[in-house]
């Protein structure tokens, strides 16, 4: 599939005016509620809106501060292949990192819990072409019609087949500043993908999505490039300079730095298995014990609030 190559504010345009999602909000919790779609209750509401012929549902959380002048960054959260948005939201703390630091979260559901990554993978959306990247853009671009977002602050992440689909997302649409997948790979061509800020973390004895891109355990038989090779395909595209490495208990870092400020970096950690770094608990069937060796949510982040796009 060839490369979105819209600019993230005319894509949010393009989308609130042709309607191209219908928003229905189904409920909320945690918050206040507000007088207008400029703004909307905070902590978490949930919602739906149609995508390729589908009722899509999503989450979105909204700290209870006021939004910069240029808007609220947004991070874009997507959960693993069995997973659900409500999954993640509980399990990797997000919502705690958010009201800190200021900024929105969107929790969207896959199609029977899984993400069209590209390549096999994965479940239902896999095999029925499911279109995740114009309904993770059609997201945005909702939310962004309810709260002001800051054009230059958009963000993804994601767990396992999330992580999956953020590089596909990566690949595939301009609306992102930077991306950070945890537990995944790339399964899709990226031959015309824009210059993103890249920061991936993987456990080195992930037995589900391989660090040599063999075959992994579980359903989905995850098989793809050797991640090293992901990221530095990513430097070159990012025409970073040359890796420094460095080591510090059990976590390995490469890092690249790039024009324009932007970075590309990969974290290993000695010992871990299929997971999320620092969550609550494994997340979801089939995911090994967190490693206590750092928080991912807070690494992310901190990378996430250093690279604007530019």
């Amino acid at each position: 599939m060839p490369a979105r190559v819209i600019p993230a504010v005319a894509l949010l345009i393009v989308l609130m005016v042709s309607g191209c999602g219908t928003l229905r909000p189904s409920s909320s919790s945690s918050g206040t509620p507000t007088s207008g779609p400029s703004s909307p209750a905070v902590g978490t509401t949930h919602e739906q809106l149609e995508s390729g012929g589908r009722q899509r549902t999503f989450a979105l959380h909204r700290p209870d501060v006021a939004a910069p002048a240029s808007g609220y960054p947004l991070v874009v959260m997507l959960h693993g292949g069995f997973g659900s948005g409500a999954q993640a939201e509980a399990a990797y703390g997000w919502d705690a990192q958010a009201d800190n630091a200021g900024f929105l979260v969107a929790y969207p559901d896959g199609v029977n819990r899984a993400w069209n990554g590209g390549g096999d993978c994965c479940g239902q959306p896999g095999r029925q072409g499911v279109d995740d990247v114009a309904f993770i853009e059609a997201m945005v671009a909702r939310i962004g019609a309810e709260v002001a977002i800051d054009p230059a602050r958009i963000y993804a992440t994601g767990m396992s087949n999330g992580a999956i689909m953020v590089y596909r997302l990566a690949c595939e649409s301009d609306l992102f500043a930077a991306v950070a997948p945890v537990a995944g790979n790339q399964l899709v061509d990226c031959a015309d993908a824009k210059p993103v800020s890249l920061l991936h973390i993987h456990g080195a004895a992930d037995t589900h999505v391989r660090l040599d891109g063999t075959p992994g355990v579980g359903v989905a038989r995850i098989t793809g490039p050797p991640v090293a090779d992901v990221v530095d395909a990513w430097r070159l595209r990012d025409s970073c300079g040359a890796f420094r490495s460095s080591a510090g208990g059990e976590v390995s870092t490469s890092v690249a730095t790039c024009p324009h400020g932007r970075v590309v970096e990969l974290v290993v950690i000695a010992g871990a298995g299929h997971q999320w770094p620092g969550s609550s608990s494994k997340g979801y069937p089939g995911a090994d014990p967190p490693s206590r060796a750092l928080s991912a949510t807070a690494t992310i982040w901190a990378f996430f609030a250093d690279h604007p796009k530019v």
